[in-house]
């Protein structure tokens, strides 16, 4: 069972390893925003286009960089 936003979810093996496995990736990528802020840049995040499947979504995201000068 996970707990999102206050809200208690039954979820199948196979759906907790993908939760965590996009957990550990959304780190990868704040690290990775923040490398990129350390370096000068400014980072947004923007979603393009919303993936649908059997009655469930998914915002699909691309990266908009842009130098300080």
């Amino acid at each position: 069972m996970t707990e999102t936003d206050g809200e208690k979810t039954d979820m199948t093996p196979e759906q907790e390893k993908a939760l965590q496995r996009m957990a550990n990736d959304l780190h990868r990528l704040n690290n990775s925003v923040m490398a990129m802020v350390d370096l000068g840049l400014s980072v947004e995040l923007i979603r393009t286009w919303r993936y649908h499947e059997k009655g469930a979504w998914g915002d699909m995201l691309v990266p908009i960089v842009r130098d300080k000068k």
